[in-house]
């Protein structure tokens, strides 16, 4: 398998260092409300990287944190007059929840923050010792970047002309997000303050609970060790919490931490940045309920390269809808070509040498994790597996490739008729006569107004079929 390192900016090859286990870390969620369809873009694309690993017959482990103390974690269980265990473990138990419904893997491994407080202390009283950071008069402690000379490696911070010694020792920031153009010294420790009500601990420079960006280090030192074979999250967190994580993490500990680093592009919306003001911000819940399934939901997130811009729309979750049912169909065909009715288990294709006609599409998934190429030619494969000599082959060919990129497929029951109201019939009626007359304006203005009206209209070779939104 080859994928891109976002530091080396190339495309690197995946194995594990020490030839037996790849060891790898995502960045999980912050546990203040439910994830976005944004959110699950990235853990969808790590989800299908570490099935393609395993699918290859490598031993993983697969650890991904749980961010349940931070600014918004705080911020929230106290507006919620809860306490910030019971609030991070409502929205814990939520995303477990979700990430089922999508047909995720369990992480290996999957520690909180205020788990490992012990731990961050530990790499803060190291820091201090080395002189990488230092105690502020209230009790806060910061990482002084200009004692870390390759600060800024990862995101190639030194192409934009900052000259970080001029910038040290002039301005810290003890937010646990912020800009990205804030070159600053980061806070490891946050001392105590009123607004953090009961949430706080003890350390040796006082109460308070540890910055973001270190729980991160401390986890992977805890269950990956001082170098291990690659970190990945969103593209948002490049900058600064995947650099910030750098610098503490080999000026504590020393290593060569990251061997690989495999960031995953952000979503679009209708075309447009995912936003509340615009009415296209969309959770799980929020799709299920427009009467999506949640295996369309994963269908659409995986249906480009993870380092291209998706487009997500909520006609693409209709196009999902009927790609999967086609899988169904031509699975249904091939099962019955070849006399079997079970559809074998990921655990018993796990390394599956022949995989007659669906070898392209593997192919595609190993080379930089390509999604969209390795659909479609499982569909290229799938107009052609029902003519080969071996239909069992490409059976198991086809479930491989189903199992390496999580695709569940459709329930098998018939689906239960619609009734369709009567003004909803006329108005598809008058759309056919529209085409007859080769009024092709008037027939997509019939189309969009069958939408507005909660109705989905299916040209075929047939006919035509409505199918409620």
């Amino acid at each position: 398998m080859r994928l891109y390192d976002t530091q080396a900016r190339e495309i690197k090859e995946v194995a594990p260092r020490d030839g037996v286990e790849y060891g790898f870390y995502c960045c999980g969620p912050t546990v203040y409300g439910p994830a976005h369809i944004g959110n699950f873009r990235t853990f969808v694309v790590q989800d299908v990287f570490r099935r393609t690993l395993e699918m290859s017959g490598i031993k993983t482990k697969h650890v991904r944190n749980l961010t349940d103390v931070d600014d918004k974690t705080i911020r929230d269980s106290q507006a919620a007059g809860v306490s910030l265990g019971d609030f991070t473990g409502k929205w814990t138990e939520k995303f477990h929840d979700d990430c089922g419904a999508l047909h995720c893997l369990e992480p290996h491994i999957e520690p909180s923050a205020v788990e490992h407080i012990p731990q961050q202390v530990t790499m803060i009283e190291e820091l201090i010792s080395k002189g990488h950071a230092y105690a502020a008069e209230d009790g806060s402690v910061y990482f002084r970047i200009s004692s870390y000379p390759d600060y800024g490696k990862l995101s190639h911070l030194d192409e934009r002309e900052l000259d970080l010694g001029k910038t040290q020792n002039q301005r810290t920031n003890d937010s646990d997000e912020y800009e990205k153009d804030s070159v600053a010294d980061f806070v490891l420790w946050k001392a105590r303050r009123d607004e953090d009500g009961d949430n706080y601990w003890d350390s040796p420079w006082g109460e308070g609970r540890p910055g973001w960006h270190l729980e991160c280090s401390a986890m992977i030192r805890e269950y990956l060790g001082e170098s291990f074979d690659l970190h990945s999250g969103g593209e948002d967190l490049v900058f600064p919490h995947h650099e910030n994580e750098i610098a503490q993490s080999k000026c504590s500990c020393g290593g060569d931490f990251a061997a690989h680093w495999f960031h995953i592009t952000h979503l679009l919306v209708e075309g447009k940045k995912m936003s509340k003001s615009l009415g296209n911000f969309f959770r799980l819940d929020d799709l299920l309920e427009k009467g999506a399934k949640a295996n369309e939901v994963r269908f659409a997130l995986i249906g480009a390269h993870y380092r291209r811009q998706l487009n997500f729309t909520l006609d693409s979750l209709h196009a999902a809808r009927e790609a999967l049912e086609k899988l169904l169909k031509a699975e249904r065909a091939l099962a019955e070509l070849a006399g079997v009715d079970e559809a074998p288990s990921y655990e018993e294709l796990r390394g599956l040498g022949d995989k007659g006609l669906f070898e392209n599409a593997w192919l595609g998934l190993n080379e930089d994790l390509n999604t969209q190429r390795a659909i479609g030619a499982m569909f290229g494969a799938l107009r052609r597996a029902q003519n080969e000599a071996d239909p069992l082959t490409q059976w198991k060919g086809l479930h491989f490739m189903l199992h390496a990129l999580g695709i569940e497929l459709p329930e098998t029951e018939e689906e239960e008729e619609v009734d369709v109201p009567a003004e909803i019939e006329k108005l598809a009626q008058e759309r056919v006569q529209a085409r007859a007359d080769k009024e092709w304006a008037k027939s997509d203005e019939l189309r969009d107004k069958l939408k507005e009206l909660g109705w989905l209209v299916k040209d075929g070779s047939d006919g035509y079929s409505l199918e409620k939104l």
